[in-house]
């Protein structure tokens, strides 16, 4: 059941979006050389309780951080470790904020790098990674009334696999509010007639995420923990992620 919120019910969502930007930046900041994963995440936990607000994926069953850290050949739902990144690994923080009643969601990567050593630029990391981040903008635009959730799919997957890369097919967007996942899904690809996939309507508000590898699409579970995915062939993978509310001026981000 999609469930469609009121202007007063995304405004809320707003201010919890602009909270989870804002640690999301903070914790990015940190995501320098010998600071491990774990660091990380008591930093982001920290933040969201200075803020006032609660950590959406600690009241998922079972998960016990802030945040779920992709370094690498992470796709998605890593478990912070004592791994301590190291210069010109690649990092994408998941975060999310429980504010008010409601969820937001957001993630994004960056290439790992100190401030006195800068990774020489414009090499295929940076390509790949240019590209999630314009896959993302791109979707969004197109996050409006009167479109579908396969205008969003079809964008996504058109850019990524246009640049060369694979959108991952067994992982998914959503919607997102009281819930941290709701309907409808918003796929990287399209699947089916653009049609017959949920019309996107005012009020509506969506996590519209480009998850995608720099090698295949497989993925496969690792570490023994239950959450942590990889790319089952140990490529590159990357994460961006907004929360996007449907408004009638059009696509409104919330955790911008």
């Amino acid at each position: 059941m999609i469930n469609i919120k009121t202007e007063e019910e995304i405004e809320i969502m707003r201010i919890g979006g602009q909270i989870l930007a804002e640690v999301l930046r903070e914790v990015l900041k940190d995501a320098k050389p010998g600071v491990s994963e774990v660091e990380l995440d008591r930093l982001a936990k920290e933040l969201i309780r200075e803020k006032g607000a609660e950590s959406s994926f600690k009241k998922v069953k079972g998960y016990k951080h802030a945040i779920c850290v992709s370094t690498n050949d992470v796709v998605v739902h890593g478990v912070p470790t004592g791994y301590k990144l190291k210069e010109g690994d690649i990092i994408g923080i998941d975060c999310g904020v429980y504010y008010r009643g409601f969820n937001t969601d957001v993630a994004h990567t960056v290439r790992v790098q100190s401030s006195k050593f800068k990774v020489k630029s414009s090499d295929e990391v940076d390509r790949f990674l240019e590209t999630g981040k314009r896959a993302l903008e791109e979707a969004i635009k197109v996050a409006r009334t009167g479109n579908r959730v396969g205008h969003i799919s079809k964008k996504i997957q058109d850019i990524v696999e246009g640049a060369g890369y694979s959108v991952v097919r067994s992982l998914v967007g959503h919607g997102v509010g009281r819930s941290l996942h709701e309907d409808p899904e918003v796929p990287c690809y399209l699947n089916e007639k653009i049609e017959k996939t949920p019309l996107l309507v005012e009020g509506l508000a969506i996590a519209v995420e480009v998850i995608y590898n720099m090698g295949k699409a497989d993925v496969i579970y690792s570490n023994d923990d239950g959450w942590t995915i990889k790319t089952k062939d140990g490529s590159l993978a990357g994460l961006f992620e907004r929360t996007v509310a449907i408004t009638k001026e059009g696509p409104l981000i919330l955790t911008k």
